[in-house]
């Protein structure tokens, strides 16, 4: 009798203890939200922080600050494809002005050119560095490793954000071959020649050909993987398959052709038949045709004839029985 009034006794202080300490349905604790008559608590929300400034935070200033001292470059920033703010690629799209030249609060502050970058203070692997973190696509994916790359060329040596002197492209000079003489003083020079590239008459540039970002081609040239495959883009008719294919043709066209001019027929590298001297010099016609003997006895070799006038097929033949020897 004495063990079972002990439990009872001992089962009314658990039912007071566990009334003491569960709140009544419909309250909450402080701190503690309550969700229905169970007993099932979340932790109340707490307020949010209020985040600080972007100014103080990221140390961007924005464009208006930049161009309070920097009014002059903004006549040739805006209006150019920089400028396009509806592009999440261009620099408007992203912080302005600050998109390169790094955040411009500490330059605010301490008033100093070195606190801001610069293309002009910057190595040229830096300021190519800087220029493809946005071009990076299409031709300019080739630029690492590139011969311009190489050789310590940066973007900013041909092109200009902020005073574009071309149409296209934000040039320093008005034209791609004034760009490109600077260095290729021999490549440009020989567009003077009787027989060139129509560069001048503005039917082709130099980007026509090569790619000056870089390319897997050998010379930067845009198409192919040689320079036969390149020149064959436009002249497809001398690339074959021929039954019978002219070797020295077969395996590079800058054999005999210069391809940027000459003053020779078709820019061939020298005059007929002195260009197909220079390997058939054992065959069964003469092979010194402008040798002394010839020219003191008036040889009508010497005027007004050449290999090409019988051997005119000259790039390949497909005829049975004449092309072996590359006729017509």
């Amino acid at each position: 009798m004495a063990r079972v009034v002990t439990a009872a006794a001992v089962v009314m202080w658990l039912v007071a203890v566990v009334s003491v300490a569960t709140p009544h349905a419909g309250q909450a604790t402080p701190g503690m939200q309550a969700t229905s008559a169970a007993t099932v608590q979340v932790p109340a929300p707490q307020a949010a922080e209020k985040s600080p400034p972007p100014t103080q935070a990221t140390g961007f200033v924005g464009d208006d600050t930049c161009l309070t001292c920097h009014e002059d470059q903004k006549k040739g920033y805006h209006g150019s494809p920089h400028a396009r703010a509806k592009d999440p690629r261009t620099p408007a799209g992203k912080q302005g002005c600050e998109s390169c030249h790094g955040a411009g609060q500490a330059h605010v502050d301490a008033g100093t050119a070195e606190t801001i970058k610069s293309p002009k203070r910057m190595k040229p692997s830096e300021v190519s560095a800087l220029c493809t973190t946005c071009h990076n696509r299409k031709e300019h994916s080739e630029w690492d490793g590139s011969k311009h790359d190489a050789r310590n060329i940066s973007c900013a040596t041909c092109h200009s954000v902020h005073e574009p002197r071309s149409q296209g492209g934000q040039l320093k000079t008005e034209k791609i071959t004034e760009t490109c003489v600077q260095c290729h003083q021999k490549e440009v020079s020989k567009l003077h020649k009787t027989s060139h590239m129509p560069v001048k008459e503005g039917k082709m540039e130099c980007t026509t050909c090569h790619n000056p970002h870089g390319s897997q081609n050998v010379k930067m040239l845009r198409e192919g993987n040689s320079v036969n495959e390149s020149c064959a883009t436009c002249h497809a008719e001398k690339r074959g398959p021929f039954l019978f294919e002219h070797a020295i043709g077969r395996e590079n066209c800058t054999t005999c052709h210069d391809p940027h001019g000459s003053n020779n027929d078709r820019m061939l590298v020298s005059k007929v038949p002195m260009l197909c001297q220079r390997c058939h010099n054992h065959s069964r016609h003469p092979a010194t045709i402008y040798d002394q003997v010839q020219v003191n006895n008036k040889s009508n070799r010497i005027a007004g004839r050449g290999c090409l006038n019988c051997h005119s097929m000259v790039h390949g033949s497909n005829h049975p029985t004449s092309g072996k020897y590359f006729m017509r």
